[in-house]
């Protein structure tokens, strides 16, 4: 299903220690010309097993306001909406991620957590199961470097190339559009076709500065590696067509071990890549 062309960016907040994802988010929804939803889950049996149920209701409106400020303070011109919602975060976030333009959500920590990720960590979940981009943003700052993406000639890859071409020129940044080959590939053959490739995306966002850059060795160590330099990391969420609840070598080796933010790709086929920002801000809350 389709998200709609006024859909939002949404951010999943469970503590005061995501604030740092709004950043970010609101980053990308200024970009985009899409509004910005701030949403939290709340658990009513955790409230009524502390001293007073009104306290945690205040600790979760607190969270939404102090969001909201801060979404304001990156975007002063973004419209911000606040939202809080009884139940488990995951499956609301899944749920919610159908209608929505971009999920963003933190990481739980996977980037330093060394080779063995759990596959129940949430970003990798929702990596593997939303319904629309996720953007997974990590708990230290990124350098000021190029966007970059990874493009292995499928149609899916082309999706995140052309999202890739959308962050970049939001963001003011280069675009590094990256392939990486085995060893009995035609380096220049495969340049020349991913040279023409991108010429094709590059039409409607001809101020972008774009490099295209082919390379021999292992995608997912490739990109990395490449990562460590750039602002925001993107990749399909598979080579192919992704199906719910599969998850791509490569995206998995970016979502886990990139330093950098990753924007997992899927979800797009008919979905719109820009929208129209209303001009006016507002906050609502529950």
């Amino acid at each position: 299903m389709a998200a709609p062309a006024d859909a939002a960016v949404l951010v999943g907040l469970g503590s005061d220690l995501d604030l740092p994802i709004v950043d970010h988010a609101a980053r990308e929804a200024a970009g985009h010309g899409r509004p910005l939803h701030l949403l939290h889950t709340f658990d009513w049996h955790a409230a009524f097993s502390a001293d007073t149920v009104a306290a945690p209701r205040d600790q979760a409106e607190k969270l939404i306001t102090q969001a909201a400020q801060r979404a304001h303070q990156a975007e002063p011109g973004l419209t911000v909406r606040g939202e809080i919602v009884a139940g488990a975060m995951l499956p609301t976030l899944i749920r919610r991620s159908e209608s929505a333009f971009l999920l963003a959500v933190g990481d739980s920590g996977i980037a330093g957590s060394g080779q063995c990720v759990p596959a129940d960590t949430p970003a990798v979940q929702l990596a593997a199961r939303a319904g629309c981009p996720l953007l997974v943003v990590r708990r230290e700052p990124p350098p000021d470097g190029p966007v970059l993406v990874g493009v292995d000639g499928s149609s899916s890859s082309h999706l995140a190339l052309r999202w890739a071409l959308r962050c970049a020129a939001g963001r003011d940044a280069r675009l590094l559009a990256l392939r990486v080959v085995e060893d009995d590939e035609d380096t220049d053959a495969v340049a020349e076709q991913f040279g023409a490739a991108l010429a094709q995306h590059t039409d409607r966002h001809g101020g972008v500065p774009t490099e295209c850059r082919v390379v021999r060795g292992d995608p997912g160590a490739v990109l990395v590696d490449t990562s460590r330099a750039a602002q925001l990391a993107l990749v399909a969420a598979r080579g192919d067509e992704p199906g719910r609840a599969m998850l791509g070598a490569v995206a998995q080796s970016l979502l886990y071990h990139s330093p950098a933010p990753v924007v997992v790709v899927r979800g797009l086929a008919t979905m719109p890549l820009t929208g129209s920002q209303p001009s006016s801000s507002r906050d609502q809350r529950p």
